[in-house]
């Protein structure tokens, strides 16, 4: 019996544990994520709606703009 309701409340406890890609949310069409700071190998682009960084990787990022000169 004692057996079974340590097993009862493990499966409670294991129950309310989030999963490990809920940290972060995605952002810039699902290639960036929501973080406090990004890290070496990433840019940041804007902000999120929480207004934590969105995190975009340099491979990733897309080309700047060329500016076009008025005549």
């Amino acid at each position: 019996m004692t057996q079974l309701l340590l097993f009862l409340v493990a499966l409670l406890v294991l129950g309310h544990v989030p999963p490990g890609r809920s940290e972060f949310k995605r952002c810039w069409k699902g290639q960036g994520a929501c973080r406090t700071y990004c890290t070496r190998q990433e840019t940041y682009m804007h902000l999120c709606p929480d207004a934590s960084l969105c995190c975009l990787s340099y491979a990733l990022k897309p080309p700047p703009v060329p500016k076009h000169e008025y005549e």
